[in-house]
């Protein structure tokens, strides 16, 4: 029942988002320190310090990794972030983000879609950049009071979620 996707009430109402390219194509390695904003395309992993913004030229496809031994302090923005180390500043995704158990962020993060690991620790707060608005979906009970939200395979009620 919960994997067949021709039921209409179990789909979600999100579009397709842009993939993360698929290589590295820039390194600070562990030993390294950078102080000074940084602009890239493609991939950019971070293993040193950065002392400075981070930011992808490319609004679609950039992917940033910062290792467990990473560090940036200032702000990133960059579509698809995956975060293992530390980050004083505040992340803003047009994509997604996705925190590692090593994770620790004091800063808001800004998303499209999140994915937070068991150990991640964040001191700010969570902003959803949705493009497209949860709508409340009218009753067929002929009750009318719309119903609450749904998201996914889970339904809203009253403060629990039902999957």
């Amino acid at each position: 029942m919960l994997g067949d996707r021709n039921n209409k009430h179990l789909k979600a109402d999100v579009e397709v988002s842009a993939k993360p390219v698929e290589t590295v194509d820039t390194l600070l390695g562990e030993n390294s320190s950078f102080s000074g904003d940084i602009e890239f395309s493609g991939g950019l992993r971070i293993d040193g310090i950065v002392r400075g913004h981070v930011t992808a030229l490319d609004n679609a496809n950039g992917l940033l990794v910062i290792s467990e031994t990473g560090e940036v302090e200032g702000d990133i923005t960059v579509p698809h972030i995956i975060i293992n180390g530390t980050v004083h500043g505040n992340v803003i995704s047009s994509e997604h983000v996705e925190l590692q158990k090593c994770a620790r962020i004091t800063g808001d993060i800004q998303y499209q879609g999140v994915e937070m690991q068991l150990g991640a620790n964040l001191n700010g707060n969570l902003v959803s950049n949705r493009k497209s608005p949860v709508r409340a979906v009218p009753s067929t009970s002929g009750s009318s009071a719309a119903e609450p939200p749904t998201r996914g395979n889970s339904k809203i009620l009253k403060g629990k979620t039902e999957s």
